[in-house]
């Protein structure tokens, strides 16, 4: 599975797993959901973020457990 909004560059929060070459990984915006901020409330707190990009991080995180599970 492919995921172009999400981006892994060594240079950029330590090759950490980030959305769209932004400075956002992957676990905060994961880190925020499980913590109970809604959609809006990350979106407004991120402007520059959308709807599409949340999607993607779950669906990153989604593939991650499987391939885990699967090893």
């Amino acid at each position: 599975m492919t995921f172009p909004r999400i981006t892994i560059d060594p240079e950029v929060m330590g090759g950490a797993p980030c959305v769209r070459q932004s400075r956002i990984p992957v676990a905060t915006l994961l880190a925020m959901m499980a913590e109970g901020m809604s959609v809006t409330d990350i979106l407004t707190d991120l402007p520059f973020l959308d709807e599409d990009d949340l999607a993607e991080v779950l669906n990153f995180a989604a593939d991650a457990v499987r391939d885990r599970a699967a090893r």
